[in-house]
């Protein structure tokens, strides 16, 4: 067999490391979090094939679960006074290309007319990312700034992938732009943003029109190969967008680097918007100020 094929069919197995420092100015009494950090087996694009997350300090309770869209979330509670807490999560995951998936791409309306409710019509669960989020809500501007790629009887992957093309070469990736809770309506009036800023406003923009389409989070592997060009959003969780298209299936688009995601690509989540799939979010009492401290690094894994 050509080695690159068995290469390809094997995928690249990453180790993934994610790790969460905070550092608090007073101690805190109390603590319950909510960790999305273990990465998503999905056929057949990758499978997690081991993964564990080192608190420190160490939680009274932990639980694991998996939520509505299929990610498998860590809740933990900390009952003892503390200054710092350290979240490490490390992965080993399995990574394929996608296939090919722009032969016989059905125009766009035709796939907004199976995703519409009809009596009697089977039931699409994709059809639940039709409808507005709170960072990605249904707006007219979206709907006119999609129009110009989505004309009458366009392929809805062509259209896609044009959108894309379009929103990566007018925006400008400016951290200092926004903030975690700016929507898509003010990143699409702003045209400056992160990588979450594109997404919710490819997502919006694609909703707006009927069409469903969801939030991917995840990471870009840290260490391109010789004379591969750097990605944005290596070193930090990651953020893209897939639009459901009838036997396609969901097909991934990464507005902020002006690419399909490939085997480079690890999925953690995927949700309505960014508020689904926040890799750590939590409550608690005492605190003070605080320092917050992310490290991310995605390599070969060498065993």
């Amino acid at each position: 067999m050509d080695p690159s094929v068995h290469a390809q069919a094997a995928g690249v197995l990453y180790r993934v490391e994610h790790l969460t420092r905070y550092v608090y100015a007073a101690p805190v009494e109390l603590a319950h979090h909510l960790a999305q950090l273990r990465p998503l087996s999905l056929e057949p694009l990758q499978q997690c094939e081991q993964h564990r997350c080192d608190i420190e300090p160490a939680p009274g309770h932990r639980s694991s679960s998996t939520d509505v869209f299929g990610n498998q979330r860590l809740f933990f509670a900390c009952y003892a006074p503390h200054d710092t807490l350290s979240v490490r999560a490390v992965s080993l995951v399995r990574v394929h290309a996608p296939p090919p998936r722009w032969e016989h791409s059905p125009a766009w309306e035709s796939v907004r007319e199976r995703l519409q409710y009809r009596p009697g019509q089977a039931y699409e669960p994709a059809s639940e990312f039709t409808f507005g989020s709170h960072f990605a809500p249904r707006f007219e501007d979206a709907a006119s700034y999609a129009g110009a790629d989505f004309t009458p009887g366009r392929s809805l992957l062509d259209a896609a992938h044009a959108l894309m093309h379009r929103l990566h070469a007018e925006f400008t990736y400016d951290p200092a732009s926004t903030e975690v809770h700016t929507r898509a309506p003010q990143a699409l009036q702003l045209r400056h943003g992160v990588c979450q800023d594109y997404a919710h406003v490819m997502i919006s923009a694609l909703r707006s029109l009927g069409l469903a389409a969801r939030y991917v989070s995840g990471y870009l592997r840290s260490c391109p190969r010789p004379g591969e060009e750097r990605l944005v959003g290596a070193d930090a969780s990651h953020a893209w967008v897939a639009v459901w298209c009838l036997e396609h299936g969901w097909v991934e688009f990464d507005p902020t680097n002006d690419r399909l995601p490939a085997a480079d690509y690890v999925r953690v989540a995927v949700g309505r918007d960014f508020a689904d799939v926040s890799p750590l979010r939590g409550v608690i009492r005492g605190g003070g100020e605080h320092e917050l401290q992310v490290a991310v690094n995605v390599s070969p894994a060498q065993i």
